[in-house]
């Protein structure tokens, strides 16, 4: 009998990282630089080779699950579909005006995001909805002809509609598409803000609708052509695409809603985070995935991801944090609550005429890639810090795909940092790391201190190519104790795929206030939303849907809201009322148990949980591996120097502790111990540091 296998594939700015899983527990990996000329290009080449490395027969994949970078890409770099907005007179004006709040204090010459639709694309049309749906003006067709008249002149390819508390009544945005339609055609991507979003907010929902519009072409065309070219390498098993929040979703729903994809990278290893902690029963992780372009920090919880309905993207560090708003684009569906920093191993080290050395956010991406990579890359970067410090093997990254050249970091070292600051190169690699450090703190921090979370009260999981480098001395910064590397950190994202559940998501706005608050009243609105979420995800043969409820829910007279979870059956309202105030005590420090609450929307989480017929043993492949006992010079710090330091595989760790200095080299990344550290196996292959003081 044939046997079964999935793929995970994760797009990074430098690799594209490819994982398959077979039916037996088996695991096995590849990495190719990432092509972003066609990412699909990449995809495709690292999952056949892949295959063929493995022999397994194209036709036996199951599954292909696929994290995509390009829906931010295409925003980062504004290269989305030249788009138009239909709004409601009076409010073509809203993605200008914003919430008149902006990220950096004291500037006031700070600009902004630029609006990813011009002023002259913004069109208005006559009509007026109340906020409970009533019609207080009737929709005037005969403009909404002559707008859709002028934008078919424009040539653009995507439209979005927002017209004023859609939410609560779609009926003029649904007659505005069928106008626009029958007149623009079949090419134009088309979004609704009722569809995407409906929920209150104009600046947000119409700024999702635009997101959603802007990047609709570039997805819908990536997404067809992956599809193709899997086919023609006769991969023929159904392919999934996960989402910001952390689940998957079909090819055809990621198509018509690709706002939901901004973040869908970062979100796949926070869920192999998530399915690492509640492996080994430790529910409380902070995520860190570094790469070779940015750092991503998120907090798992209770074994369960923190999500967030707020984003922003297109800011420099894209997170969702209260505290820092203004910058970029802001998407408010649901998130993986998600910290991104510029700061990976490709990261640019530059020193300005005062002599302040910076590190990042600008990378060298995959091309031409650090200096080591000989490829081109004349500026020092992180990675040819770390090769200068001993960290990597001087001779080779990963399993040889790329050879490195360590003369070529040092000399780029001594050329731009070293020798204008009157420094060795050593101490000069090891300023750079410690000022990269101190950079992904800041991304730990926004999901962390910013949210009322104690990271102490934390064990670091750090993986990516650059995660377990890196990754105890962001922990000691924190004061965190304990430091877990799991099996395969370099891929550790793209094995996260594969336990990532079919998931869809549902709201709507309710603003019930205070008396209004009833069990029906909530009941209700569950029921009829349940049914639609739950209703995207019946296609899938003989799986059971299990619903989850959320409530939206603050003090009368406040302006936010947290997300509360509501337990199935009849709604308790004491017990809702007694959980959002814990939550707000948690996360801002205070509460009150006698003011009253308002419910402002209330969501409905459809899933369906992954199945997979064995568990992976990733210690059954520890013990294959080759023996591996060897030294290298490491630099340490000042205070430490230079050690000659062991340096051994994971399967070094399997006859008991080791104190560091130690090195861990991997085929995807090394694991550093520094002195003062312990380093162990645990039952399931993770090295776990413990830092003394």
């Amino acid at each position: 009998m044939a046997r079964a296998y999935r793929l995970g594939i994760d797009i990074g700015g430098t690799f594209t990282d490819v994982v398959l899983l077979g039916d037996d527990g088996s695991v096995r990996t590849k990495k190719v630089l990432s092509t972003p000329d066609d990412y699909a290009r990449g995809v495709v080449g690292g999952a056949v080779s892949l295959l063929a490395e493995c022999d397994v027969a194209p036709a036996d994949v199951a599954g292909v699950v696929h994290a995509s970078t390009v829906a931010s890409n295409t925003i980062l770099e504004g290269l989305g579909a030249r788009t138009a907005l239909i709004t409601t007179e009076g409010f073509r004006d809203v993605l200008e005006m914003r919430r008149l709040r902006i990220p950096v204090l004291y500037d006031i010459q700070y600009e902004g995001a630029r609006p990813l639709v011009p002023r002259r694309l913004r069109y208005e049309v006559p009509e007026r909805l109340g906020p409970r749906g009533e019609i207080w003006r009737e929709l005037d067709e005969a403009r909404v002809s002559e707008v859709a008249q002028a934008i078919a002149k424009t040539g653009v390819e995507a439209v979005a509609i927002a017209l004023m508390h859609a939410y609560a009544n779609d009926t003029h945005e649904r007659r505005v598409e069928e106008i626009v339609r029958a007149i623009v055609g079949q090419g134009v991507y088309i979004t609704r803000s009722s569809e995407i979003l409906p929920e209150i907010r104009e600046y947000e929902r119409t700024s999702t609708a635009v997101v959603n519009a802007y990047v609709g072409p570039a997805i819908t065309r990536y997404i067809a052509s992956l599809a193709a070219q899997l086919r023609g390498t006769g991969i023929t098993a159904p392919l999934e695409v996960i989402q910001s929040a952390g689940g998957t979703l079909t090819p055809e729903i990621a198509a018509r809603k690709p706002a939901h994809l901004v973040e869908s990278g970062p979100a796949a290893g926070v869920m192999a985070c998530a399915y690492l902690g509640r492996l080994t029963g430790r529910p409380q992780l902070i995520s860190l995935d570094m790469g070779g372009t940015t750092a991503k920090a998120a907090i798992v919880e209770d074994g369960q991801p923190v999500r967030t309905s707020e984003y922003e993207v297109g800011a420099g560090i894209n997170l969702s944090s209260k505290l820092v708003k203004g910058g970029g684009h802001p998407i408010k569906l649901p998130f993986i609550d998600v910290s991104e920093i510029g700061a990976g191993g490709g990261s640019i080290v530059s020193v300005d005429p005062l002599g302040a050395v910076s590190v990042g956010p600008v990378s060298a991406g995959s091309m031409p890639g650090p200096v080591c990579y000989d490829l081109g890359g004349l500026d020092p970067t992180l990675t040819d810090a770390l090769l200068a410090l001993g960290y990597l093997n001087e001779t080779q990254l990963g399993d040889g795909a790329i050879t490195l050249n360590p003369s070529a970091s040092r000399e780029a070292l001594d050329r731009i940092v070293a020798a204008p600051l009157s420094r060795s190169v050593e101490e000069a690699a090891h300023g750079i790391l410690q000022l990269a450090v101190a950079t992904m703190t800041r991304a730990v921090k926004a999901v962390t201190t910013y949210r009322g979370r104690d990271p102490r009260d934390f064990t670091l999981c750090a993986f990516g190519g650059n995660g377990p480098l890196t990754g105890v001395e962001i922990a000691r910064a924190l004061q965190i104790r304990r430091v877990l590397i799991p099996p395969a950190p370099g891929v550790f994202s793209a094995l996260g795929l594969l336990f990532s559940d079919t998931e869809h998501e549902t709201v709507r706005t309710l603003m019930l206030r205070g008396a209004e608050v009833t069990p029906h009243a909530l009941e209700s609105s569950f029921a009829a939303i349940e049914a639609v979420a739950t209703a995207s995800l019946v296609s899938t043969d003989g799986a059971t849907v299990t619903v989850a409820r959320y409530a939206d829910v603050r003090y009368a007279g406040q302006a936010y809201e947290l997300p509360v979870r509501v337990a199935a059956g009849t709604v308790d309202i004491d017990r809702l009322t007694a959980d959002f105030v814990a939550e707000h005590i948690r996360t801002y420090g205070h509460g009150s148990a006698d003011d009253p609450i308002d419910v402002v929307s209330v969501r409905a989480l459809a899933r369906i949980a992954r199945t997979t017929s064995r568990r992976y043993d990733p210690v059954a492949a520890i013990r294959a591996l080759p023996p591996l006992e060897t030294v290298r010079w490491a630099y340490f710090g000042p205070g430490v120097g230079h050690i000659e330091t062991p340096v051994c595989n994971r399967a070094g760790l399997l006859g008991g502790e080791r104190r560091g200095p130690l090195l861990i080299d991997e085929i995807d990344s090394t694991c550093v111990v520094p002195p003062g550290c312990v380093a162990r196996l645990d039952a399931y292959g993770n090295i776990e540091v413990e830092i003394d003081g």
